[in-house]
Order: C-alpha cells, then sequence, then structure tokens
C-alpha cells in the first residue's frame, strides 16, 4: 500500500474548521470569565452569535463529512480505532444536545439576570472541555493513524468528497454564510477576543 507524503487537503479543511470552533468556544470562556471576576458583560448578542455558530457549523458542515468520508474509510482500512470513532461519532450527538443546553441556559440569563449566571458558566466550560478534548483526540490520534493507513486512492475520494461538499456549500451560498457569521462575532466581540468596542 502506497501511503501518501504530501498532508491531505481534507486534513487542512478540519484543521481550519477546528481553528475556528475553538477561536468561537475560547471567546465564551473568555466573556464568561470576565463576567464572573466583575467586568462588564458584553452585548448578549455575542452571545447569540457564538451559539448559533457553535449550533450550526458543526452539525451542518463539519461533523457528517468527517462521519461519512473519513471515519468510514478509516474503519474499512483497520478496526485499531473503531472503538475511538465510535466514541467521536456518539460525542457528535451529543455535543449537539449540550449546544441546545447552553442557548437555554442564555435564555435564563438573559431574562433571569445575575441568578442564572453560574448555571449558563458551568455549561460554557462543560462544552469547551467537551469539545477541545473532542478535537484533541480527532486531531492527536485520529489523523496520524490515518494518515499511516490510507493510501493515495484513498485521500483522493476523501479530498474528492471534502472538496465536493465545498462547492455545493458555496453554490448554496452555506459558505459564506458561516464566514460572515464568523467575521460578525469577530467584529461585535471586544478585544483581545475580536476587534469590536472593548467591554
Amino acid at each position: 500500500m502506497s501511503v501518501r507524503n504530501i498532508h491531505p487537503v481534507s486534513l487542512s479543511i478540519i484543521h481550519d474548521e477546528h481553528e475556528h470552533l475553538s477561536a468561537v468556544i475560547q471567546g465564551m470562556l473568555y466573556f464568561v470569565r470576565l463576567i464572573e471576576n466583575g467586568g462588564n458583560a458584553p452585548d448578549l448578542k455575542v452571545f447569540r452569535a457564538m451559539l448559533y455558530y457553535i449550533a450550526e457549523y458543526p452539525e451542518r458542515v463539519h461533523h457528517p463529512k468527517e462521519d461519512q468520508y473519513l471515519f468510514a474509510k478509516i474503519k474499512e482500512r483497520t478496526h485499531q480505532l473503531d472503538s475511538e470513532l465510535d466514541a467521536l461519532i456518539d460525542q457528535h450527538s451529543r455535543g449537539e444536545i449540550l449546544v441546545h443546553r447552553l442557548q437555554d441556559a442564555l435564555l435564563n440569563y438573559e431574562f433571569g439576570g445575575a441568578p442564572a449566571f453560574p448555571h449558563f458558566r458551568d455549561l460554557v466550560e462543560q462544552y469547551a472541555h467537551f469539545y477541545y478534548a473532542h478535537m484533541r483526540t480527532e486531531e492527536d490520534r485520529i489523523m496520524p493513524v490515518a494518515k499511516q493507513i490510507l493510501n493515495d486512492a484513498d485521500w483522493k475520494e476523501i479530498d474528492a468528497a471534502f472538496m465536493e461538499n465545498r462547492k455545493i456549500m458555496n453554490d448554496a451560498g452555506e459558505r459564506y454564510k458561516y464566514d460572515q457569521l464568523f467575521s460578525l462575532i469577530v467584529n461585535i466581540a471586544p478585544a483581545p477576543i475580536g476587534v469590536g468596542d472593548p467591554v
């Protein structure tokens, strides 16, 4: 089996999406810690935009590509990662539930005020811990093994699927929508997370 020596474009896409998701989650962590330490709360529009991004982007764009293309191809080639891949696929579903809980907690904080903040803060911390561990498993455990066991034909098929997905997103305006949403978050979030006015 001929293993590909160059870095597959599909892995670059996943890594870039992880960086965007990490930036948004890090922004949420920064703001809840700022509020906890007595700082001024940002406009709740910032939180809503961040939650909308992590609710929409992973479920509609990021996770389906991983499950259907990369993970499926790995399972065709080896069973050594089956339990870890099954756990990651399960986490994709659990992540969606956690985001819905975050959205409910944000509403409670918005209308219930300070007494509802600790629950929202705790859920943000839990989600960040959960998702960072999830991404680390993919990047530190799954991707290195994938690069070892998948051959050039495998990567060609996976890369083509990822690029076709990106083309479909472009044609439907979906990628533009998510890029615009990410830009909105950066522009309305105050420094040091974004470039908006300081809180």
